[in-house]
């Protein structure tokens, strides 16, 4: 092939890109803004993260504001913005029971939103400063304390639909997550969120189904959603049984291993990552997976033994002291001595870190109110004082009345 052909396939190269990327900046061009809001219906789970595109916006914006209303029609409106020197938020830095001022992030017109709470949930808009909405949201975050857990391998079964003369109130399962771990029996799961159907929904949100949306959504009239209320998230847990992917060492490393052993006994090498944490006898201890979030599939081992959820997940047994919550964090509850180890962390099927847990019953600890171990132990005070005062009160009231009832006469 000469040099001109050569020259001319490049030209050509270069302009397909170019075509390609001139396309993807004039998306907006291709969506036209409906003339009538309507709001997209969407249902997380509570700590999720998750991304709302602004799907629509006229040519001449160059820069959104996002806004958030609770209900329709509010006085009260958070203004969600970047603008002002505003620094970007990372889902690292994000901590749970922040406020959602502190848990935004607007990338490329779309606005994301960590560790989403319950009482996020509500309208978002995405538009100008000067309040033009150009596309809207209907979020719902369901929270995951009264999550019913259904395991298959026990022959468990998810609830049954609910009906209610023309309401009815199912499950929507999302896709299972992948085998949490490889080379071992593991287990997979997928997380329901509770829907209803009804004819009685407002026209004004825009539904993947007839009549079909979230129970939290703000198209449900609040007497069906209060109906709706029982019917709690579900998670659907199965074992599972993957093989684990060949890995390959380096020459080199192999290398020192060998001479090493020829030496003397070999080295313990761990094949992740090893935090080291030194926690005192008797307090709570909470783990988290690097990088973990809730959708993902992770898993636990202590050591050899495995920690699976049919055994550890919360809610399985009431008195449990060490259980993995839905948000997969690991907890130790008032740790003990026996507690000592290496707990590894599991991600999507591959290990990926280590704790190593040390317990001491020497040194000084520092009482601090963001330690649940003493927030539970003020709250156990202030519950015990309130139960007696209200005895003490209650006493007293009942020698009154009975005073007053049984001696009239001897009132002044």
């Amino acid at each position: 092939m000469s040099l001109a052909h050569t020259t001319v396939l490049l030209w050509a190269w270069g302009s397909l890109q170019a075509f390609e990327i001139v396309e993807k900046e004039n998306i907006f061009q291709k969506t036209p803004c409906p003339a009538f809001l309507m709001f997209d219906n969407a249902a997380y789970l509570a700590d999720m993260s998750f991304e709302l595109p602004c799907h629509c916006k006229p040519e001449e914006v160059s820069a959104v504001v996002w806004y958030y209303q609770e209900h329709p029609g509010s006085s009260h409106t958070k203004v969600l913005t970047d603008f002002d020197g505003r620094v970007l938020t990372e889902a690292a830095q994000v901590r749970v029971g922040s406020d959602m001022l502190v848990r935004f992030s607007i990338r490329m017109f779309s606005l994301l939103v960590f560790r989403a709470q319950p009482e996020d949930s509500g309208l978002y808009f995405c538009g100008t400063r000067k309040g033009d909405y150009f596309y809207a949201y209907d979020v719902d975050i369901q929270s995951s304390a009264g999550m019913v857990a259904t395991f298959k391998d026990k022959g468990q079964e998810p609830f049954e639909d609910e009906r209610l003369g023309n309401l009815r109130v199912f499950t929507t399962f999302w896709e299972w997550t992948p085998c949490d771990r490889c080379g071992v029996r593991g287990e997979r799961w997928r997380i329901g969120l509770c829907y209803l159907q009804s004819p009685d929904l407002s026209p004004r949100y825009h539904k993947t189904l007839p009549n079909v949306v979230s129970c939290g959504s703000r198209a449900v009239p609040r007497k069906l959603r209060n109906t709706a209320r029982d019917h709690t998230p579900e998670l659907l847990v199965q074992s599972c049984m993957v093989p684990c992917e060949r890995m390959t060492i380096r020459k080199s490393m192999m290398a020192v291993f060998d001479y090493v052993s020829k030496v003397g006994s070999r080295p313990w090498v761990p094949q992740v990552p090893i935090q080291f944490h030194q926690q005192r006898l008797g307090h709570g201890l909470i783990i988290s997976c690097p990088g973990a979030r809730p959708e993902h599939a992770v898993a636990w081992d202590k050591d050899s033994q495995h920690l699976y959820r049919t055994e550890y997940l919360k809610g399985v047994n009431r008195s449990m002291r060490v259980f993995i919550d839905h948000g997969n964090q690991l907890h130790i509850r008032f740790t003990q001595l026996s507690d000592r180890g290496i707990y590894y962390c599991w991600r999507q099927g591959v290990q990926i870190a280590g704790f190593r847990l040390t317990v001491t019953s020497l040194g000084h600890y520092q009482v601090s109110l963001s330690d649940p171990e003493t927030r539970s132990a003020l709250q156990l005070t202030l519950l015990g004082y309130l139960l007696i005062t209200a005895v003490f009160v209650t006493i007293h009231l009942c020698r009154c009345c009975r005073y007053l009832f049984c001696f009239p006469s001897s009132l002044p």
